[in-house]
């Protein structure tokens, strides 16, 4: 499951879930994007992975990787997938889970050819979003549509519910929200 992860919330969990009972997966690893070469401004890597962990850390089926942290450079999620494959071998079915929003975006990534090549996409519903616009076009992956329970939750609304002091509680696992806190992200107050 990849994503910005800034912060990680319910909502990702949720979707992280359902995929895993959805479609048998033996395991969900949350991979956080490095420099998000679609987006303009984001929290330190560092801070949205150790946001990852804390957030994950109550499910065995959970698991985060740097893969994407470490990488120099912009990352990509077909060179993480190849990754992914060339280190568990030939034996190994991949699913990419994304939310609508970035999947109704497939056709501007990059290398999105190569990465059709080597995973199927998991589509997760979100309001808003109508999967209905995905257009047959054979350089995209195969995209699985996953219905998940409606929480309209984004990562931008908990940033700016931090930024005017509101609260996050039940938005963000418990230990997210207290690492928001302790590091002062997204303007919230530093405790201590």
């Amino acid at each position: 499951m990849g994503g910005t992860f800034d912060p990680l919330h319910i909502g990702h969990l949720v979707a992280a879930s359902e995929a895993l009972h959805s479609f048998g997966l033996d395991l969900v690893l949350f991979v956080p994007t490095g420099r998000p070469w679609q987006k303009e401004s984001y929290s330190p890597p560092e801070d949205r992975y150790l946001m990852t962990v804390l957030g994950i850390a109550a499910n065995e089926c959970f698991a985060a990787s740097r893969m994407e942290i470490d990488r120099v450079g912009p990352t990509y999620t077909a060179d993480t997938m190849e990754t992914l494959r060339d280190f568990h071998g030939g034996g190994v079915e991949l699913f990419f889970i994304a939310g609508a929003d970035a999947v109704l975006k497939l056709g501007t990534w990059v290398a999105v050819d190569r990465l059709a090549r080597v995973a199927e996409v998991i589509a997760v519903t979100r309001p808003g979003f109508d999967l209905g616009g995905l257009q047959d076009d054979p350089r995209l992956p195969n995209v699985r549509v996953m219905e998940m329970p409606q929480i309209d939750i984004s990562s931008s609304d908990i940033r700016s519910r931090v930024a005017q002091g509101r609260p996050i509680d039940y938005l963000v696992p418990a230990r997210v929200a207290a690492y928001i806190a302790e590091n002062g992200l997204y303007g919230a107050r530093p405790r201590g």
